[in-house]
């Protein structure tokens, strides 16, 4: 993690000096090839396919129909450039595009819209959080998706274009972006879910017997919900410019979509809060649990001390070996004493357990 962040922080250096519009890829190459995939459809007709030439998606731009260009990968600027151009996006947004370290953020250019917004995923390995940045573009009958690999949450999007499943196909680019921003935001309950179970399972270990790498699992738990709250708090604000947007390419019915997708990412934010504060207080609990198992331990200690203290007194008097000690001459003298001695050990143990 720190070495991605070193050489982002390396690339980022590159641009400075540079003008305004440069495009430097910013980010680690996730993928060896760049894959265009294209989907074209209305209400009647159905076309999809797979290109490796940016000329063959333009020959959809001005059919009446909708046309959804999903690009996977973005480490060719030179493929990313032609398409910029060739639907005429302003430099900025693709100096944007490039930029996998943008917050979420939507901006309107008045022709097209310009969304990018984090797509998480769960290592499955480790279970660690991933990060993806999806960068999503509004146009008049177009949407345009740029994302750092292959690999979303957008099947069932495509399933429901396929089968002409539920209102998508009667509807226009709108609420196909409206779509894909819903999937994505619906993984993150998927995330959450995934983080709430590993908090579970946290706390049964704090609860019974917490073993030493409890401490190392709740800081990587604590690391992933900072991962996940900087890649969703900004998108509260995201889609509330999305709805309060006055462009046209917002349509009224689809404004309705969108605050049902606001209102699901602040419960997702809420969540976050509250898993947050439950980790925060788990460390505690932790230190606290460490605490008490130390204390049993010197509370042992001391006890066992405690009770050696008088025995050690009664063996040091009696191993002066004074030649006058009379009871030393005693036959009975050794047992009394040992004797002794096991009873204030019986006793003190007996009181101390009270």
């Amino acid at each position: 993690m720190n070495k991605q962040k070193r050489k982002k922080e390396v690339q980022v250096s590159k641009m400075a000096g540079l003008t305004p519009g440069s495009l430097i890829h910013i980010g680690e190459q996730k993928t060896e090839h760049i894959k265009i995939t294209v989907i074209d459809y209305n209400e009647s007709q159905f076309q999809e396919f797979e290109t490796k030439y940016v000329d063959e998606c333009l020959k959809l731009r001005n059919k009446p129909t909708v046309t959804w260009i999903n690009v996977d990968g973005l480490h060719k600027i030179e493929v990313i450039e032609k398409l910029g151009n060739c639907f005429e996006f302003h430099p900025l947004l693709m100096e944007d595009i490039l930029n996998t370290s943008q917050r979420p953020k939507f901006e309107d250019f008045s022709n097209y819209l310009y969304l990018t917004l984090k797509m998480l995923d769960i290592n499955r390995k480790d279970s660690s959080i991933e990060s993806e940045q999806i960068s999503i573009i509004i146009g008049k009958n177009f949407v345009l998706t740029f994302q750092e690999k292959e690999g979303d949450v957008f099947n069932l999007i495509r399933d429901r274009l396929r089968h002409a499943k539920g209102r998508i196909r009667k509807q226009g680019p709108d609420y196909l972006a409206y779509s894909l921003l819903d999937a994505i935001v619906d993984n993150y309950f998927a995330i959450l879910e995934n983080i709430g179970d590993r908090i579970s399972g946290i706390e049964d270990e704090i609860i019974d017997n917490p073993p030493q790498h409890t401490l190392k699992t709740i800081n990587i738990l604590k690391q992933d919900l900072i991962t996940i709250r900087k890649s969703i708090w900004p998108l509260r604000d995201t889609i509330n410019g999305i709805q309060r947007s006055e462009n046209v390419l917002i349509h009224k019915s689809s404004a309705l979509f969108f605050r049902d997708v606001y209102d699901h990412t602040v419960q997702v934010i809420d969540t976050i809060e509250t898993y947050r504060d439950i980790v925060s207080g788990m460390i505690s609990i932790y230190l606290t649990s460490l605490s008490n198992r130390m204390n049993d331990v010197m509370k042992v200690l001391t006890i066992i001390a405690t009770i050696f203290i008088p025995l050690t007194f009664i063996a040091g008097v009696y191993g002066m070996n004074f030649k006058y000690m009379p009871e030393l001459d005693s036959p009975l003298g050794y047992p009394v004493i040992v004797i002794s001695m096991g009873i204030i050990a019986v006793v003190m143990l007996i009181f101390f357990k009270k």
